[in-house]
């Protein structure tokens, strides 16, 4: 059995012509488009690299060793590859004939460090009476969806949220690949597996959830809902699972609903439309929506409550607690903005209440400005 020290060593030498990327904290995206051109990301902005592999079956050796330490394959049969390296940076693949010109690599690299929120506070990301909101949300056990499109922070932000879950309540973690920094000494870490190249042991998202809720978790974060398994998270969370973390891909809050309706419709399950979507507007409490400004920064732009459903319209009812204003750009183009309250008070104080949070004073303060106005 060759041990990971070893895949790690051997890999590492095969990704020679991006090593220094790799060891560089900036860079958040590497992406080789075929043995010629390679890009990355650093601090939200694209850059051509003079960076060069030998030729293409310099990149599929990378491949093939990143295949096997998941416990993979990549061929023409298997063109597209999921995988992570061993310090834990996302691989996505995608090498010929699925990819002509290929292959096509990106490696998605994660910070060593978890953020905590007033890190984020910190940056910009948030502000601080954004920051203490989120903190009385996620500590009394708010079910909270994290969305925003690729690129955007959500996986930094989920790390972040699990900081203010308490030392004494467990956690279960499921992924299909391990990305999550779980900073708490309760951690039950699990990870989905495709087949094996005879259809065989495959243990999806959807498996790992209906086990996780036999194991007694006191919180269930989810790293990414993609499919199906939207519609049991849903059901948990109807059922008494509080306190749920996931993130997913949307461009806006209301977005964000109508996405996780398209997943749950791929579960199995035969559910009328309107009771599914009775259960998502019952289950779904807040939703932090991320984006990536057109500067490269990441900001938080909504917090957002899912207030219901009304049957006669037929639309979700959501109320903005704090929206992001933009006022145009500074003198490095950067661009100006803030993350405010709206003068809205959500519905579910009380349940901040019952666990000793509350919501901090320029929500209310912003609530009594929008009355005299």
């Amino acid at each position: 059995m060759i041990g990971p020290e070893v895949y790690a060593e051997t890999l590492l030498g095969f990704l020679e012509p991006v090593r220094a990327f790799l060891d560089d904290p900036s860079v958040s995206e590497i992406m080789i488009n075929g043995p010629s051109t390679v890009f990355i990301e650093r601090r939200g902005k694209l850059e051509l690299t003079h960076a060069r592999f030998a030729n293409k079956e310099a990149v599929l050796c990378v491949l093939r060793n990143a295949a096997q330490f998941v416990g993979k394959h990549v061929d023409e049969l298997h063109p597209v590859l999921e995988a992570r390296l061993p310090d834990g940076s996302r691989l996505q693949a995608v090498i010929p004939p699925a990819a002509p010109d290929g292959p096509y690599v990106s490696i998605r690299r994660f910070s060593k460090d978890s953020f905590s929120l007033a890190r984020l506070v910190d940056l910009g990301t948030l502000s601080q009476d954004a920051h203490d909101t989120l903190d009385a949300l996620v500590g009394a056990k708010l079910n909270v969806m994290i969305a925003g499109g690729t690129g955007s922070g959500k996986t930094s932000l989920l790390n972040a949220f699990t900081h203010f879950i308490p030392k004494d309540e467990r956690i279960a973690v499921i992924e299909d690949s391990k990305e999550v920094q779980v900073q708490h000494p309760h951690v039950v870490q699990l990870e989905a597996r495709p087949a094996d190249s005879h259809g065989r042991g495959a243990v999806s998202i959807r498996d790992l959830f209906r086990a996780t809720l036999r194991m007694r978790p006191d919180r269930i974060v989810i790293g990414e809902i993609r499919g199906g398994e939207a519609l049991d998270i849903i059901q948990a969370m109807v059922s008494g699972h509080g306190g749920c973390l996931g993130t997913l891909h949307a461009t806006y809050p209301r977005d964000t609903l109508t996405r996780l309706e398209t997943m749950a419709l791929m579960s199995d399950v035969e559910l009328p439309l309107q009771a599914m979507r009775l259960q998502i507007a019952s289950g779904v409490n807040v939703i932090v929506q991320v984006s990536r400004l057109s500067d490269g920064s990441r900001k938080v732009t909504h917090i957002t409550e899912v207030a219901g459903f009304d049957v006669n319209s037929g639309r979700y009812e959501i109320h903005d607690l704090f929206a992001r204003g933009y006022h145009g750009k500074d003198e490095n183009g950067r661009i100006r903005s803030e993350l405010v309250a709206t003068g809205y008070v959500p519905s579910f104080v009380s349940q901040l209440a019952e666990h000793g949070k509350e919501l901090p004073a320029a929500v209310y303060d912003a609530a009594r400005a929008k009355e005299k106005r």
